[in-house]
């Protein structure tokens, strides 16, 4: 066969995925995998997948093959014409029973490549049919034919596949119609497997599939003998870890299918009644210390919680209402390692937010000591291991475990009472003398409620706060932190009885004289650390990095905020110019070190901040500083900076040319850098800060930037940058679209509105049709669903201009979208365009169109 232009042979194929996976030098693989990565995105992968998957000459060939096709079929399907779709699936089938013995990773890859292409491809009727008539016969293709029913429901999902709505509804339809033939299957499957292990393991993973997507018929489920056998597994002793995890996920998934229990009575009636068997099973797993099995107990009892939550707070102790369902979760709750009763943390926030909404004192009454037991347990897992020394770890995962009790504690509180539960913690710490390891995890909780408590004449909290000031030296570093802690949570105890603290000097609260004297001994320091940097040779091996005086620098200026009055010249100018040339060197000397020009722009910018208008001084030479060496490096902290200086001084007449020549200066460089290919992905801070920079104009002087000549450029370069799937950035954009527009639209009485309306209108005459396009197609087939309520803002601004031209522009924006998927199904209908157009035009506030663009979105994803 010829080969097309550029597309390579299979031998230089085969030799770059042996480098890939073998060669010893990094450079090696580092080059074979961008080749191949180039090749997967070229439309020759498809061939190429093809014959490496037909000669099978290796694993990796192999792999790498069936990656690619599945790659090719979930993102670029579209490049094949509609006649080949049955030849590929012809051709797919007949790899995956010729590979079957190969490697399970390339059966799954396969798998996938056969469901995605099932999903997209709408001339492929009862897909599910014809496989399980195909294969089913055949004892060697059962693992194969289940690997593929297990991903096609899992896939009706996927991010990864544009679908559409109304391809999705279509799908699971049939897909509910195919169902009992698949229940008939698996059946079928036990009775031939017997106790095989792996056989049972890929039945568990495809019922569980089945019942994750909602179309498993829970009569019908009920009888069935999968159910039975899902907790004979789980109550046998003798089975294995991967078998225990699969029949746990699948009973998850059941009791995660029947949320509505009224409408899956017998089904509910059946799991519910075989959780409940599991109890001594999980005392054995505990007994012979296999935390896996404990875990995946743990998970389908919370799982059930979860499922009943309705039925426990309106019926407790009746019916599905039964609370041996919380006496499980206890028993959890008491295991030694804290990851068990972590996985229940969901099940008791939801208890605690659906008991604070029944507000009915007697069912609050019963569920007391239910959580009163939760709350010991929790105390208890706190503790930190009795060696341990210094304060205690934030930032681990035990650390990040406390954060969440506290969080916890602080949402079930109110079911046991705040009072009476700090004044029992702190009664078990002043009777007893616990370890320092107790003493410090009931401390812990008790600051996780001190908020909570009424803080006004309690004898307790202050008999507390008296005993946490009084702690001896000798006391563990661990218990002294958080009793700190604690006091910093009772501030109003702290607030009425001052006798037990000391004050602290505030640099602040001195007199205005004394603050620019103490302020320049308290920098001169940092700027000597600077100089001494700066006077270094970088031959002498020592390092000259700036980054500690700097952050000390950053965190003077960013706390020092003295109460200036009109007319007085603000303390801390004088100190602020003292350092500016130090930190002018310091800027250029590091030039081309971001991180270290981040840290002089961080510092710069609380100097602005610090002393506002008072820094006019700094403006030339700072401006003129910045774009010089954005000009060669560029960093995007210099927009961010220039968003700070437009911030402080864009309202001021005399300032404002000088700041837009500032913008058209670091505009020239930025537009560069996003011209290159994929400059926008590549360089999302950049996009990112430049918009920031872009709407502080517009809000502080947004006639100046209206007249001037670099604003038609800054449009194109937002309407481009609505695609990016960068969520500050994109946050960043849709914010300058919606303010660049406003300054139109909100009649402020300010003397320069007609102005900006006028030119605002010209703005929207040259570019609005082609802005409007892309906001639809980019909520279309680019940006998560997170985004669109910033996209409506926009949509909603451009039609309060002008109602009759935006309905024009959406209209023929509509035209432009697909009517059809790829694969030949119904992308979307007239009347749901007609329906969409309708909607969005004839809106009354913002959220109306942000409805719309919900509905309609999803018609292609």
């Amino acid at each position: 066969m010829e080969r097309g232009p550029g597309r390579p042979s299979l031998q230089l194929v085969q030799q770059a995925v042996q480098a890939l996976y073998h060669d010893p030098d990094p450079s090696g693989k580092e080059r074979a995998s961008c080749w191949l990565g180039e090749l997967q995105r070229s439309v020759h992968a498809w061939e190429i997948s093809d014959q490496l998957l037909q000669i099978h000459q290796d694993v990796e060939s192999c792999y790498f093959a069936a990656q690619t096709m599945k790659m090719k079929i979930q993102t670029s399907f579209y490049e094949l014409p509609t006649d080949s779709h049955a030849s590929l699936r012809d051709s797919l089938l007949s790899h995956i029973q010729n590979l079957k013995d190969l490697s399970p990773v390339i059966v799954t890859q396969l798998a996938l490549a056969i469901a995605d292409l099932a999903l997209q491809m709408a001339s492929w009727k009862g897909c599910v049919q014809t496989l399980v008539e195909k294969y089913s016969n055949d004892v060697t293709s059962l693992p194969f034919l289940l690997e593929i029913l297990t991903v096609l429901p899992e896939e009706v999902h996927s991010r990864s596949l544009r679908i559409g709505a109304n391809r999705r509804t279509e799908i699971i339809e049939d897909l509910a119609y195919y169902s009992s033939t698949v229940v008939s299957l698996l059946v079928t499957c036990v009775e031939k497997a017997g106790n095989e292990e792996k056989m049972l393991i890929k039945i568990f993973r495809c019922l569980g599939s089945w019942f994750n997507l909602g179309v498993l018929d829970s009569t019908f489920m009920a009888n069935s003998k999968l159910l039975s056998l899902l907790f004979e597994v789980l109550q046998q002793d003798k089975t294995s870890s991967n078998l225990h995890e699969a029949a746990s996920d699948c009973v998850c998934s059941a009791l995660y299918a029947i949320e509505n229990v009224e409408t899956n009575l017998p089904l509910a009636l059946q799991l519910f009644q075989g959780v409940l068997t599991l109890e001594s099973a999980y005392h054995m797993a505990v007994a012979r210390e296999d935390l896996d099995k404990v875990l995946n107990y743990c998970r389908v009892f919370t799982e059930l919680c979860e499922t009943f939550l309705d039925k426990i707070v309106c019926t407790p102790g009746q019916g599905l209402g039964d609370l041996r369902t919380l006496e499980l979760l206890l028993i959890c709750a008491g295991h030694p390692q804290y990851e068990v009763v972590e996985i229940s943390f969901n099940f008791w926030y939801r208890l605690g937010e659906h008991l604070y909404k029944t507000d009915d004192a007697v069912i609050h009454s019963i569920f007391k000591a239910y959580i009163q037991r939760l709350l010991h347990a929790l105390a208890r897992h706190c503790q930190l291991d009795s060696d341990h020394e210094g304060v205690p770890e934030e930032t681990d995962d035990f650390g990040e475990f406390r954060m969440r009790v506290s969080d916890l504690v602080k949402d079930l509180i109110f079911l046991v009472g705040s009072v009476e539960c700090f004044a029992q913690l702190y009664a078990t710490l002043k009777d007893g003398n616990p370890p320092w390891e107790v003493t410090e995890a009931v401390l812990f909780i008790m600051a996780s409620i001190a908020k909570s408590v009424d803080q006004e004449n309690n004898p307790t909290l202050v008999e507390v706060l008296e005993g946490v000031v009084r702690l001896p030296e000798s006391v563990h570093t661990a218990v002294r932190y958080t009793s700190i802690e604690l006091v910093g949570e009772m501030s109003e105890v702290v607030d009425r009885n001052p006798q037990f603290l000391g004050t602290a000097l505030v640099l602040a609260r001195l007199p205005l004289e004394k603050i620019s004297e103490c302020l320049s001994e308290l920098c001169a320091v940092q700027v000597l650390a600077l100089k001494k940097l700066l006077s270094q040779e970088p031959s002498n091996g020592l390092s000259s990095d700036p980054t500690v005086p700097l952050d000390r620098l950053a965190v003077i200026f960013r706390h020092t905020n003295p109460i200036v009055e009109n007319g007085q010249v603000h303390p801390c100018q004088k100190v602020i110019q003292e350092i500016w040339p130090v930190l002018s060197e310091t800027l250029n000397k590091h030039s081309a070190d971001n991180r270290i020009v981040e840290r002089c722009c961080r510092c710069l910018r609380f100097a602005v901040r610090c002393v506002g208008k008072g820094s006019a001084a700094l403006l030339q030479p700072l401006v003129t500083q910045m774009v010089n060496v954005y000009r060669e490096h560029q960093h995007s902290c210099f927009l961010y900076l220039g968003s700070i200086l437009v911030d402080e001084y864009g309202m001021e007449e005399g300032c404002r040319q000088g700041l837009l020549d500032m913008l058209q200066a670091l505009c020239i460089p930025t537009f560069q850098l996003l011209e290159q290919p994929n400059g926008l992905q590549n360089h999302p801070d950049t996009v990112d800060d430049l918009f920031r920079l872009a709407a502080r104009f517009i809000q502080r002087s947004p006639v100046t930037l209206l007249r001037s000549q670099v604003m038609i450029p800054i449009l194109q370069w937002a309407i481009a940058a609505t695609t990016l799937d960068h969520r500050d950035a994109n946050c960043s954009v849709m914010k300058f679209l919606r303010d660049l527009i406003h300054t139109g639209v909100a009649n402020d009485h300010e003397e320069d509105f007609e102005v900006r309306k006028e030119l605002i209108n010209q703005v929207m005459t040259q570019l609005g049709q082609q802005l409007v396009n892309q906001l639809l197609q980019t909520c279309c087939f680019c940006l998560p669903p997170y985004t669109l309520p910033d996209v409506a803002e926009v949509l909603w601004e451009i039609m309060q201009i002008d109602r009759p031209t935006f309905c024009r522009w959406l209209e023929s924006s509509l035209k432009g979208l697909p009517k059809e998927t790829t694969g030949g199904a119904i992308q979307v209908t007239h009347k749901q365009l007609t329906d969409f157009h309708k909607q969005v035009t004839s809106a009354e506030e913002c959220k109306q169109v942000c409805w719309a663009l919900r509905d309609f979105t999803r018609l292609f994803r």
